[in-house]
């Protein structure tokens, strides 16, 4: 049992005790670093239950806590707090049993309690670009602190390979690409394939301006341009059948996943399996079906069928259109039904997609509990805002996304200048540098992302992101680096049997209360879906050790005991950012 658990049931007695009264629940608070304490109960909530002053209610329990709880030695009363100070042996206590916990703060995986979660999901007709990023870090962030959570985790994508956006790069490649390949041009495939791409929005948009200038009426030239209506019979071949563009289609494709593969290993993600669109899109069509005899959808005079949800607040959703062909909505139903065929242990699913997407996720789990599948309690959209540059907006079709490839290696090339300037790396080798700045340049993409709540939108700044300084990924890179220094300088310590001291300094007790907040960190984590939990913690872990270490002596500490401790205490500090960091993804350097 914690502390506050404990201390819950304290209170609870103590109330009852001494006020005769039955306290539904306790507030906890750390205590304000202006007050002695180390942990504060909020008395103003028992007023609904205790009457009298706030006070002398504090008072009252301070004094049955002191003789009740050993943990307990003093305590203070400001206004309605109730600040208790905790002894220095239950910190190093719990110290003992975290020092040699390797997994602290993780829980054991419960096979039965699977949850997948999805992120990344791209189109094949171009490459990954700044958006992408951020979708992927927050996807395998999340399912890497489910994890820690103790949930078994199935990590997924849906590859968009199929519609009319792949066949206008498919026809654009016919038509000006000259048979070029990645092989003869030395492009990433995705690169090459997003090139046609946007070779066929230029091609369309002179064929739209010549109508034009024939009198045509612009809405009509777009949907007549005679480039868009051959894409549209391309389609129509591909949904036939049609070996030669089929055949096209699986090149092309194959040219994007090759250029992902390398993208997704880079950036540092990675997924436990795949789902397409060219297999799952004509999914749900029977599940429609079924709730038409259920009830749950109904068919309109134009043979179209529907589902009412005005009476949840929404309104009403198409699930097949009058000819029988399915939308979006259909196609994620019978996905998702799919998915928990294919993963019988799946409880839940997690899906990372912009908040643009908020309304249809709202109506596709609705649906799907309407359906009557249990799992749908546990669906849930992990929304975010989209990611700005000081350039401004991105645009795909015109050619003008912030590349992921090329994003990552400006964030090594920037790494690199600002590292060079400090000059704090002599002895390493070219290569040696070459790997740092790849940490540092990365680690700072990262963590910029990741220390943001999922749902607000994020203005990127390359140059800011790498700070040494601040609540950066390279200030805790590098507090991380020093603490690796004092560990390689205590190499003729025994770090693992020593006893230890009896009592604290107050920057090491600060330090230890930060540490013990790792396991709720994760839980906390965990339940809101947000990396960002994480990543702040890390930055707050950091900065309590860096006014430790500059407020008490380490390796020259006379007295043996206090020097060990704080050379252990160090080493657990760094053990905890380098879990953390793991749950962001990001790596750690043992040297800056």
């Amino acid at each position: 049992m914690n502390i506050q658990d404990l201390l819950e049931v304290k209170v609870k007695e103590a109330v009852l005790n001494v006020f005769q009264a039955s306290l539904p629940t306790v507030e906890f608070q750390p205590t304000r670093k202006d007050f002695e304490g180390d942990i504060t109960v909020v008395v103003f909530p028992m007023l609904r239950v205790v009457k009298g002053n706030p006070v002398q209610i504090g008072e009252q329990i301070g004094n049955y806590l002191v003789a009740e709880v050993e943990e307990i030695i003093a305590f203070n009363v400001i206004k309605g707090f109730l600040n208790l100070v905790i002894s220095d042996g239950f910190y190093l206590a719990e110290f003992l049993e975290m020092k040699h916990d390797r997994s602290f703060g993780h829980i054991k995986t419960k096979e039965n309690d699977a949850v997948m979660v999805e992120y990344s999901s791209p189109n094949t007709n171009k490459p990954l670009h700044l958006g992408h990023i951020r979708n992927n870090l927050l996807g395998y962030s999340v399912a890497e602190i489910l994890k820690a959570a103790g949930k078994k985790v199935y990590k997924t994508q849906i590859i968009n390979d199929r519609g009319i956006h792949i066949c206008k790069s498919m026809l654009a490649w016919q038509k000006f690409g000259a048979g070029e390949t990645p092989k003869s041009t030395g492009l990433k495939g995705d690169k090459l394939v997003g090139n046609y791409y946007v070779a066929f929005d230029k091609a369309y948009k002179k064929e739209i301006a010549v109508l034009v200038e024939k009198g045509i009426d612009k809405a009509i030239a777009e949907k007549e341009a005679p480039i868009l209506q051959e894409a549209q019979q391309m389609l129509l071949k591909w949904e036939a059948g049609d070996e030669e563009v089929v055949g096209l289609w699986k090149q092309m494709n194959q040219w994007v996943y090759d250029g992902f593969a390398v993208t997704y290993k880079n950036l540092g993600v990675d997924f436990d399996t795949l789902y397409y669109e060219s297999d799952t899109y004509l999914l749900g069509k029977d599940v429609v079906a079924a709730g038409l005899e259920k009830g749950v959808f109904f068919k309109k005079d134009d043979h179209s069928v529907w589902i009412d949800l005005t009476d949840d607040g929404l309104d009403e959703k198409i699930v097949l259109r009058s000819d029988g062909t399915a939308v979006y909505m259909t196609q994620d139903i019978g996905t998702a039904i799919q998915r928990v065929k294919d993963y019988p242990d799946v409880g839940g699913m997690v899906y990372t997609v912009g908040n643009e997407q908020d309304y249809h996720f709202k109506v596709l789990f609705l649906i799907l509990k309407k359906l009557g599948f249990s799992w749908a309690d546990n669906l849930f959209h992990l929304s975010y805002g989209m990611v700005d540059l000081p350039s401004g907006k991105m645009k795909s079709r015109e050619g003008t996304v912030v590349d992921a490839d090329d994003l990552m290696a400006d964030m090594t090339a920037t790494a690199g200048n600002i590292s060079e300037e400090l000059g704090k790396l002599e002895g390493y080798s070219a290569k040696e540098k070459e790997e740092l700045y790849q940490i540092i340049g990365l680690g700072a993409l990262k963590y910029y992302i990741l220390k943001v709540d999922p749902k607000k939108r994020i203005l990127f700044n390359p140059e800011e992101s790498v700070d040494f300084q601040g609540n950066t990924g390279p200030f805790i890179q590098y507090t991380y680096a020093r603490i690796q220094s004092i560990l390689r300088k205590a190499t003729d310590l025994n770090l693992s049997d020593d006893p230890l001291p009896t009592e604290l300094h107050p920057k090491e007790k600060e330090l230890l209360k930060q540490l013990q907040g790792y396991p709720e960190t994760i839980q906390l984590a965990a339940a809101n879906y947000s990396p960002a939990l994480i990543a702040n913690y890390t930055y707050d872990l950091v900065k309590e050790f860096n006014s430790f270490y500059q407020n008490v002596s380490i390796l020259g500490e006379e007295d043996q005991l206090k020097r060990v401790f704080r050379i252990q205490l160090s080493q657990k500090v760094g053990e905890v950012i380098a879990s953390a960091f793991k749950l962001l993804g990001i790596k750690v350097p043992d040297r800056m």
